[in-house]
């Protein structure tokens, strides 16, 4: 496939559109922690060490993209307990790469500080 100067710029669109869904500092983190386990609010503000008002608009805006879905309990008081909805499978690959690198890059920094 040859490539165009069309072509690359369409690559470089896509990427962008996946940092503008995923991207920033919460999200992919978020949706690592819920690959094992639903989890309620507050047991997911804990593990990620995230405030619940940031939790809250990453929440919803993965909700949104279809990555996440959430279900209200009939508790008392309510809780709300958040998984991953199939679509966020499309998500694997790159959530398993990048736990790779960065074991890779966290040995290398660890040997290189000895």
């Amino acid at each position: 496939m040859k490539h165009t100067e069309e072509s690359c710029k369409r690559a470089r669109l896509a990427i962008q559109d996946t940092l503008d869904i995923v991207g920033g500092k919460w999200k992919l983190v978020l949706i690592s922690i819920l690959r094992n386990q639903k989890m309620k609010f507050n047991e997911l503000s804990r593990e990620a060490n995230i405030s619940p008002r940031i939790l809250s608009k990453e929440l919803q805006e993965l909700e949104t993209n279809g990555f996440v879905s959430r279900k209200v309990c009939n508790t008392k008081p309510i809780t709300v307990e958040y998984e991953l909805t199939p679509y966020s499978d499309s998500l694997s690959e790159v959530v398993e790469a990048m736990h790779k690198w960065g074991m890779q890059h966290r040995r290398k920094i660890m040997q290189t500080s000895n």
